[in-house]
């Protein structure tokens, strides 16, 4: 831990919006009772999308967009390409083995365990969207996007499936399904068992949502004033918006296969929505009711990893007894919120609003925590 040190190019923009992203991830992640949940805080079945699924693809952009803010400007003060490389191993090392720790706490069995999660492709797709930043120009880094988004289009559509065919995008029979049943078989999803919503081959376009990422901080970093980029977020983004929108009648929007046009269309999204947060935060400097996002910002993967180790212990350790069998801390938790809401009756006591209700509290809860950490000026750098 280091104490927080407020660089002349850094943000308070991007961690509010890291910030209420995350916030929104906890909401999403934490019901009370994943059966009654409102259809916007689950993910689409398929093909489409929902609110939850504006979450994942927000995250990589924010981590794109603090690339050229952070490693550009190292590199402009005379950084050694070399020294920038071995903190991208680093730092993807490092969010990579915590991705994969976090899956298999507290048992760690090797032979099912989870390879693949939301921290490994936070840190895969970091890593090589860095290397394409160190390597390649602004240029290169547009043609790169574009070569990695057709190409994953073109896999889906032209590589053959033993048994199926090729160009088939359910649920089953297609290609990244049928490479992650290969090489993760076994280590998958428990939810999928054949395919992996963070999979091998789907991770092609995601680095492409961090490239998207970073052209945002190309933006940020430019010499136009903030009017002028705030209205180039506004325009590039509804033009994504606009492309995805097109893209979609041939591949459609789905976020476990992350499709091309999922992309495309979520990074306009995130232009268009970071583009609200940079005017008003940053710009007209209506901070104040910001801050509380801004303090979930400064420490989200803290805070995502902490969430992750109390949803699982709170799933296994035992908190009383329900007709002669024990109950876990959550269940009993969730039990005797419901039962408070009972006695007043009135909307709170439907199941699906008590649902989420738990949910906000743990918001609050995480919330708690991140703001003891910033008054005591504990920032978790990776």
């Amino acid at each position: 831990m280091e104490p927080n040190s407020q660089s002349p190019e850094r943000l308070m923009s991007l961690d509010v919006f890291r910030g209420a992203t995350m916030a929104a991830m906890l909401l999403v992640n934490n019901p009370g009772d994943w059966n009654n949940i409102y259809s916007q805080l689950d993910h689409a079945a398929w093909n489409g999308w929902t609110f939850t699924d504006l979450i994942f693809p927000f995250f990589l952009w924010i981590v794109g967009a603090a690339i050229p803010l952070s490693m550009g400007r190292r590199l402009e003060m005379g950084e050694p390409r070399q020294k920038a490389l071995l903190r991208i191993l680093r730092r993807s090392a490092i969010i990579i083995a915590l991705g994969v720790a976090l899956n298999g706490f507290p048992h760690y069995d090797f032979n099912t365990i989870r390879i693949s999660g939301v921290l490994q492709r936070i840190g895969v797709c970091y890593f090589f969207a860095s290397l394409i930043f160190l390597a390649v120009g602004i240029r290169g880094q547009v043609i790169a996007i574009v070569c990695l988004l057709t190409g994953y289009w073109l896999l889906m559509a032209l590589m053959p499936v033993p048994g199926w065919g090729h160009g088939i995008l359910d649920e089953h029979g297609n290609f990244s399904e049928y490479v992650d049943s290969l090489l993760l078989h076994g280590h998958t999803w428990r939810e999928t068992k054949t395919y992996d919503p963070e999979g091998i081959v789907s991770t092609i376009p995601a680095i492409a949502t961090v490239l998207f990422g970073i052209m945002g901080g190309h933006l940020l970093r430019s010499r136009l004033s903030a009017a002028e980029k705030t209205a180039w977020f506004f325009v590039v983004g509804n033009f994504l918006l606009l492309t995805g929108e097109i893209m979609n009648y041939w591949l459609p929007i789905n976020k476990k296969l992350w499709t091309s046009t999922y992309a495309v269309f979520m990074a306009g999204m995130a232009m268009n929505v970071f583009a609200i947060c940079y005017w008003l935060v940053d710009v007209k400097a209506l901070k104040n009711w910001a801050r509380p996002f801004a303090i979930y910002g400064m420490n989200a993967i803290t805070v995502f990893v902490l969430t992750g180790l109390l949803g699982r212990i709170s799933t296994l350790v035992p908190a009383g007894t329900a007709n002669g069998q024990p109950i876990v801390l959550k269940t009993w938790l969730f039990g005797h919120l419901k039962a408070s809401f009972a006695l007043f009756g009135g909307p709170l006591a439907t199941p699906k609003n008590s649902s989420l209700i738990y949910a906000l509290m743990y918001v609050a809860l995480m919330y708690a925590v991140a703001w003891v950490m910033y008054r005591r000026k504990w920032f978790v750098r990776l």
